[in-house]
């Protein structure tokens, strides 16, 4: 399922993309990942809790694709890029991010907001999230780098 999923990912105009690793860019967007995280944990603390639920999904999309910028991904549609990650790293890795992606579509779309109790938790799991991620991308050996593109260009 995966596979075929993937292969229509790379199909797309603006999908997934086969393209040289970019440690500059990867860690451009790691430290955007933790500066979102920093902008949701004031709009908390400002009970702004619609725009923390929104800015938890994309510090956590940011540290995602530091990932995949650092084997060399380009894709600029989220649930393939997600689907990439999910298939290259395992599905636990990437539930909290679709789980929140989920929470992100109703509080923007629909103003559907869980209780501040629940964002909180939110919050917390980011933060991990981003730190997995954060070690995740600075551990990466060119040789890994090597085997993730390899395992993505068999599909």
């Amino acid at each position: 399922m995966h596979n075929k999923k993937l292969k229509w990912c790379f199909g797309l105009k603006d999908g997934l993309r086969i393209v040289e690793p970019n440690e500059r860019l990867s860690k451009s967007y790691l430290s955007e990942a933790k500066s979102s995280l920093e902008r949701a944990e004031k709009n908390f603390k400002d009970k702004d809790l619609l725009w923390t639920t929104v800015v938890i999904y994309y510090a956590e999309y940011y540290a995602v694709y530091s990932f995949l910028q650092r084997i060399g991904v380009k894709c600029e549609n989220h649930f393939c890029s997600l689907l990439a990650a999910g298939f290259l790293l395992g599905e636990d890795t990437i539930e909290i991010i679709n789980r929140h992606k989920d929470k992100r579509i109703d509080a923007q779309y629909y103003m559907r907001v869980d209780e501040e109790e629940h964002v909180a938790k939110m919050l917390q799991e980011a933060k991990m999230f981003i730190a997995l991620f954060d070690t995740l991308v600075s551990e990466l050996s060119e040789k890994e780098v090597s085997a993730q593109r390899e395992l993505l260009k068999k599909v």
